[in-house]
């Protein structure tokens, strides 16, 4: 038999659910790529690779922080280039 939890009653997600969310950005990733939080609620979005919004699912998180990396390594790159030319 499953265990069930009950999930406890949020005004804030009531409140997301009938106005919508307040997303601001707590994350960039790149330029392109940003995280974002709900201001209300807590919920945690990102950009897709289709420019849609989506859950920030565990796999998305390490998809992100590994994007970031490379962009990193990237931009440091081109800086150090041009600063020698």
């Amino acid at each position: 038999m499953k265990n069930q939890n009950p999930k406890l009653f949020s005004f804030a997600e009531v409140y997301c659910k009938i106005f919508g969310h307040k997303l601001e950005v707590s994350k960039n990733v790149t330029d392109h790529i940003h995280e974002y939080q709900c201001a209300k609620c807590g919920l945690e979005l990102t950009d897709t690779a289709n420019g849609f919004l989506a859950r920030l699912t565990p796999k998305f998180k390490e998809t992100n922080e590994y994007i970031r990396k490379i962009h990193k390594k990237r931009t440091r790159r081109v800086y150090t280039n041009t600063a020698t030319s």
